[in-house]
């Protein structure tokens, strides 16, 4: 949707439709990096998704393709090539800069970065943030009138700005939280849950812990206690890893994958999860993880398994969280 907005923005009354269309296709399009994958390693999906394709400096390049392809297949008869360019530009721009807003992390400065940006200003999935944006590029096409696109485009910085806002404001409740256990964290976070912008999901770091917990910030401020979990120490959970086999070296990028937040599972023998993500925002079991194996040879890698387990009871905590 904000591929599509974006694009509409940039033309003329005559070419919204398929400015919008254009725009739409590029803007998704830096998710095809999905079919880079490997049957034998779990973990290469992870290292490409959101790279290169994400990258601001492949934008020209990403947006190039796009334009190649779209003219060539739909649109040689309907638009100069340089209109093709500029709206599949404007549309692909837009990916990798909304994902870095999300919690997932992006590699925006790849190659000269291989750090992954993530700002935390809104949920992965957000239909407060989505449908606004569609509704206006619809009318911007049926009414050939840019100025729709322009106010979807004010719609998507304003929602993302009060995002920046309540992850502030929700860090600050964090910091007092850990002060009052007598914590000084190292680093503390604030994420938003699922679909809203109101219902925080907080993590510190202390030396040997993470602490998770969950913060409802509206005209009041509510907080969650939740779940801590130790830190990972490879010495301590997995004595029986060999630090030169290839399960080592898919610990180490599963660490980095997941911005240093990992630790054993402690419902799972030898699994390690990604604590930044939960069904609950104030517990500390993960999405996802990868599962060791003690028995397995030197040069074998380690499996990537999706923990999901939603329960009526989670839909009813999560509701309790978001409303009560």
């Amino acid at each position: 949707m904000l591929g599509a907005s974006a694009a509409q923005s940039v033309t003329l009354r005559r070419g919204v439709v398929w400015a919008g269309v254009c725009g739409l296709l590029s803007g998704l399009s830096p998710d095809l990096d999905f079919l880079i994958k490997s049957d034998t390693d779990p973990l290469l999906y992870l290292e490409y998704h959101r790279q290169f394709s994400h990258s601001l400096i492949f934008v020209p390049f990403g947006g190039l393709v796009c334009a190649v392809l779209l003219h060539y297949v739909l649109l040689s008869k309907r638009l100069p090539f340089r209109y093709t360019y500029l709206y599949c530009v404007s549309g692909y721009a837009t990916h990798g800069l909304l994902d870095a807003c999300t919690t997932y992390g992006t590699q925006l400065f790849w190659p000269f970065s291989n750090a992954r940006v993530a700002w935390h200003t809104v949920s992965i999935i957000d239909p407060l943030f989505t449908v606004p944006p569609l509704i206006l590029i619809v009318v911007a096409g049926a009414s050939k009138r840019p100025k729709f696109a322009r106010a979807a485009l004010l719609w998507a910085v304003l929602y993302l700005s009060l995002g920046a806002f309540q992850r502030e404001r929700t860090e600050g409740v964090g910091e007092e939280l850990a002060a009052t256990r007598g914590h000084t964290p190292i680093r503390l976070e604030a994420k938003p849950s699922f679909a809203n912008l109101w219902l925080w999901k907080v993590i510190y770091e202390t030396t040997d812990h993470y602490y998770i917990d969950a913060v409802r910030v509206t005209s009041s401020k509510k907080v969650f206690p939740g779940d801590s979990v130790l830190k990972l120490d490879i010495g301590r959970d997995l004595p029986w890893l060999d630090v030169n086999s290839q399960q080592a070296r898919d610990v180490e990028r599963f660490r980095w994958f997941s911005n240093g937040y990992i630790a054993l599972d402690p419902t799972r023998l030898n699994f390690l999860m990604d604590v930044r993500y939960s069904l609950l925002p104030n517990r500390a079991n993960g999405l996802w993880g990868i599962q060791l194996d003690p028995d397995a040879s030197a040069d074998a890698h380690v499996h990537f398994l999706s923990t999901r387990q939603m329960t009526d009871e989670t839909v009813k905590s999560f509701k309790a969280m978001l409303f009560k």
